[in-house]
Formats: structure tokens, C-alpha cells, sequence
């Protein structure tokens, strides 16, 4: 298995929320993650950053936020320059998917869940 790192974007704390659960179920798979949100905290011994992470360090960006709250991110993802951005259920945003396909990334509109979950990941 590959450590490529994914930024889990809206990563909380509490426990019930999916990118919770995501950023715990990616690091059980062995995936090195780094998880962006409002406000610090930790993730069992991740640190959640209120910075984003360095160009070229990141392969898969995983959404965690809807798609009115993404609408600034285009620039920041494109200068990330990942290998794909995965949009969960309820994060899906057509014109941010567009753009980010038009730069070269690929766009996945599937569940980081059930995409580790069943291997696909």
C-alpha cells in the first residue's frame, strides 16, 4: 500500500461527524493524513490545522464541507496540486468539479467510507 497523504477539508473533533470518521478509518488503513478545519484540536493523535498544508505534499484531498463553503478553495487546492479531490455525499459542487477537472485533477464523487471500506480507496 502506497502512504500517499490525504487532507481530510472540514475535520472535527466530534466524534459523530463523518470526516471524524474518516480521518480515524484513514489512519487504521495506514494512510498518512492531514486534517483542515475551522479549529485546532486532535483526532485521537492527529492534530486538526487551521493552515493548509504545502504544495505538493498532498495526493488526495477529501471534502467535508458543502459546497457553498468551498467556493474559496478552488486557488488553494490547484496550488496543493493533488492527484484527486474525493466529494463525500452532500459535498458535491458541479462548478468546483469543472474547474478542478479543466486543471487536471481527477474528481471523485463517492464516499471515503465505503471507498476504504471496499478497497477502492
Amino acid at each position: 500500500m502506497d502512504n500517499k497523504k490525504t487532507l481530510v477539508v472540514g475535520a472535527s473533533t466530534n466524534e459523530s461527524r463523518y470526516s471524524n470518521m474518516a480521518t480515524n478509518l484513514l489512519i487504521n488503513y495506514g494512510h498518512s493524513v492531514y486534517a483542515f478545519g475551522l479549529k485546532e484540536g486532535l483526532i485521537n493523535n492527529i492534530q486538526i490545522h487551521t493552515q493548509w498544508p504545502e504544495k505538493g505534499t498532498i495526493d488526495t484531498v477529501t471534502m467535508y464541507i458543502g459546497a457553498k463553503n468551498q467556493e474559496n478553495y478552488f486557488d488553494i487546492i490547484k496550488t496543493l496540486a493533488p492527484r484527486r479531490v474525493i466529494f463525500n455525499p452532500g459535498t458535491e459542487n458541479y462548478e468546483l468539479s469543472e474547474k478542478l477537472k479543466n486543471y487536471g485533477i481527477e474528481v471523485v464523487e463517492n464516499c471515503t467510507l465505503i471507498m476504504l471500506r471496499g478497497g477502492i480507496y
